[in-house]
């Protein structure tokens, strides 16, 4: 079974950073992820943007590693966005609702119909009666 592998680039401006990653991360490799973002705090970054264009596969353990780096980096008084995330991990990221942490704004929401006159109700209706089961 080959080892995943996980490649950091790391681009300063200022007290903004630009991390992109390619690879996958996951058990073995979040790691390297929590230490660079760590390291971009030590260094005086109070904005981090993190690309994941490349990212081929990040599991619940680089939600968390992401997750942790928001906090800190919102203690410091600074903000962590994360950028086009895999279709995994954007999954876990709806799942959880943790997206207003990790990409700075909620998914937008579907505009709600205007209800004009004579039209059914959309809205909230009665609960259909339940009716036994009569056994034979």
């Amino acid at each position: 079974m080959p080892i995943p592998q996980l490649t950091l680039y790391r681009r300063d401006r200022r007290s903004r950073a630009l991390i992109t990653l390619a690879g996958e991360i996951d058990l073995t490799t979040e790691r390297v992820v929590r230490e660079s973002l760590g390291q971009c705090l030590r260094d005086g970054i109070r904005t981090i943007d993190v690309d994941l264009t490349a990212v081929t596969f990040c599991d619940v353990t680089g939600l968390n590693a992401f997750l942790d780096a928001s906090r800190a980096t919102a203690v410091a008084g600074g903000s962590l966005r994360l950028h086009h995330s895999p279709p995994a991990l954007a999954r876990i990221i709806a799942l959880t609702g943790s997206s207003i942490l990790l990409h700075g704004n909620l998914p937008p929401r579907p505009s709600p119909q205007p209800l004009t006159p004579g039209a059914p109700s959309r809205g909230l209706t009665r609960a259909p009666r339940m009716i036994p089961a009569t056994g034979n």
